[in-house]
């Protein structure tokens, strides 16, 4: 008996493992892979006492639709203009084609919000000042709508800070 206890702890403890490190390299080939976009970003809240230096992000392509109206979740067509910046197109309905500089972005929405990609981004402590000029979020988004936060730009379309690039050897 205790022999098939083993056995099933190491096949759970494999298959979580292996959930973990799909999850990994989903994200990896997206920061790699996907496609640039600048989203405008509103105002920010610079600190947070209990996680350290962090920017809560509230992207501004939101406010241009009425909330109340969309669904839970869903897709937004964005339209990439000059520098990699998104202007919203409208919803996706899942069956319209998409113009060549357009792509379709998840969003969700919680708390009468709506939510792309990531909603903060964490930096090192003491490094709040690079970050203060922010006024772009630079998103990787898949072809699914995934969209992943890796990094901030300012009103010159310029990264901020280290990049994912700069990590990666």
């Amino acid at each position: 008996m205790m022999k098939r206890q083993i056995i099933w702890l190491w096949v759970v403890a494999i298959f979580l493992l292996g959930f973990v490190n799909y999850g990994i390299v989903q994200k990896e080939t997206l920061l790699r892979t996907g496609t640039l976009v600048l989203l405008e970003i509103g105002p920010r809240d610079p600190r947070s006492l209990i996680q350290g230096d962090y920017m809560a992000i509230l992207y501004r392509l939101p406010e241009q639709i009425q909330i109340d109206d969309l669904p839970h979740s869903g897709q937004l067509v964005v339209k990439r203009g000059n520098h990699d910046v998104g202007e919203l197109v409208g919803l996706y309905d899942g069956q319209t084609s998409l113009a060549a500089d357009e792509i379709v972005v998840n969003y969700y929405k919680r708390r009468g919000d709506i939510e792309i990609g990531a909603t903060s981004f964490f930096f090192q402590e003491g490094q709040a000042q690079v970050y203060e000029d922010a006024r772009y979020g630079e998103l990787r988004v898949a072809s699914s709508g995934e969209a992943i936060l890796v990094g901030l730009a300012d009103q010159n379309f310029h990264t901020l800070g280290a990049t994912y690039e700069d990590a990666v050897p």
